[in-house]
């Protein structure tokens, strides 16, 4: 398969010689019109030149005449001006005399008489003042032509001069359109190396990147198409513009899918960590009540507490893996107004140190969703502002249009923590400690108003932090 560069020059060569071939027909055609026009009127002059006298009379002193008067030109047709080659004849019927003019000095020549085979061709020529081509015996080719003078006065030129002049001109148009050719590879080669450079640099560019390893771990994408190759006003620098444009989406999946194994990596060990954590509690008690039958009920109870928060975390974490995969919730009026109310009183009595407020609007904010998994999320918002704010603080509800925010007045979120407050077992406190909760309320938050089409967002500063969620009212 041929390379660009070389398709690239092939046409170049092609072209030219495709454009030589028709200049040279061209010329060639036109060359040979001109000489043939030039070659008739030649003709005729030589037919006006040597019969512009009366032509000589046939009797029975011809032939004494002519052997006085060979070699000096008198009373000859053709004698005076005629250049070398020309043949010239008077006719009487099927018989006449006729001259060849010889090679001589001053360009013109001697005059020779024609054999009678060719003065018996010369009589076939129509006399109708017209050029014609024929072949004498012994001359070769000859455009003549006949007049009727009285006598039938004809006069010719070779034809082959003509036909030299057009076989030297195709010799040199060959010559020269082979060279056309020759040069227009050779620098038709340079010029489309040089001009694809440009191209060569970027894919120079695409073969570094295809060559690094982006199976797994971090990627490191920095190699770019040089910005003096990425002007989109020329072929290349489209070219180059869109390497770089799909580089920048590469290098970003992978940043994500990196990040996405990171969080895998960390959701597992946090997980665990979760998990083992009530499970030593219960193995350690099941230990206990064994060896200490008198302290069996509060094992039992220990061992009941851990089972229980040990389902919640299963059961939150089969949560998030179904709305992962985008299973459907339920699709059903929810009066928010009510559901709101109901979460601030439940709140009101768990936490009775904290300030509780509500504000809602004249009318029902409704809409349609999950009223269960909406009930968790006001739950999750206001659980977590209870847990990580000192007693005191007032939460304020504020019900809305297009949704609803909790605001409170606490510390807020330190801003390490705030970038990242959605995401899996992302807890305000490095320490695992079990009253902070597993660090999944918010990422369930997250997750359920997203899966409504909705969103949620964080703006958190020391004494205002407010956590507000837009849905699709109906």
């Amino acid at each position: 398969m041929r390379t660009l560069t070389q398709r690239l020059v092939l046409t170049a060569v092609a072209l030219v010689a495709i454009v030589s071939v028709l200049i040279a027909l061209a010329t060639t055609l036109a060359m040979r019109s001109y000489l043939d026009d030039r070659l008739d009127a030649d003709v005729r002059a030589s037919l006006n030149l040597a019969y512009g006298a009366p032509p000589p009379r046939f009797d029975d002193d011809r032939d004494e005449r002519d052997d006085d008067s060979r070699g000096r030109g008198e009373d000859r047709p053709g004698s005076i001006g005629q250049g070398v080659g020309t043949v010239s004849a008077v006719i009487d019927g099927t018989t006449g005399a006729g001259w060849l003019t010889d090679s001589g000095s001053g360009g013109f020549g001697a005059q020779e008489p024609l054999d009678p085979d060719v003065i018996e061709v010369l009589a076939t020529v129509p006399a109708d003042g017209d050029t014609h081509d024929v072949d004498l015996p012994g001359l070769g080719e000859y455009r003549v032509i006949a007049e009727d003078r009285g006598l039938t006065a004809v006069a010719g030129l070779p034809a082959s001069d003509a036909g030299e002049i057009l076989e030297s001109l195709v010799r040199w148009e060959a010559l020269l359109t082979l060279l056309g050719i020759a040069t227009a590879a050779v620098v038709g080669t340079i010029v489309v190396r040089r001009q694809l450079a440009p191209l060569r640099e970027v894919a120079s560019t695409a073969h570094r990147v295809s060559e690094k390893p982006l199976s797994e771990g971090e990627i490191d994408l920095s190699d770019r198409v040089p910005e003096r190759l990425t002007d989109e006003r020329n072929e290349v620098g489209q070219v180059g513009a869109a390497l770089n444009t799909l580089l920048d989406h590469v290098e970003s999946s992978l940043a994500v899918r990196h990040r996405s194994e990171q969080q895998v990596r960390q959701f597992v060990a946090d997980a665990s960590h979760e998990l083992r954590t009530p499970l030593a509690t219960i193995a350690g008690y099941t230990e206990l009540a064994r060896r200490r039958p008198d302290s069996q009920a509060t094992a039992l109870d220990k061992v009941e507490g851990e089972a229980a928060r040990m389902t919640g975390l299963v059961e939150d974490l089969l949560l998030l893996a179904r709305l992962d995969a985008g299973r459907p919730l339920v699709r059903e009026p929810v009066d928010l107004s009510l559901l709101l109310m109901e979460a601030v009183n439940d709140a009101r009595v768990v936490a009775p140190d904290h300030t509780w407020r509500l504000a809602l609007p004249d009318e029902p904010v409704e809409l349609v969703g999950d009223e269960q998994r909406l009930h968790q999320v006001v739950t999750n918002l206001l659980t977590n502002a209870r847990k990580y704010t000192p007693p005191g603080t007032t939460v304020t509800v504020t019900a809305r249009p297009d949704g609803f925010a909790v605001h409170d007045d606490g510390p807020g979120f330190a801003p390490e923590v705030a970038e990242h407050a959605f995401e899996r077992f992302v807890r305000g406190d490095a320490a695992r400690h079990r009253e902070g909760g597993a660090g999944l309320g918010l990422a369930l938050v997250r997750a359920i108003v997203g899966a409504h089409g909705g969103t949620v967002e964080l703006d958190s500063r020391p004494g205002d932090t407010t956590i507000s969620v837009a849905l699709p009212m109906r």
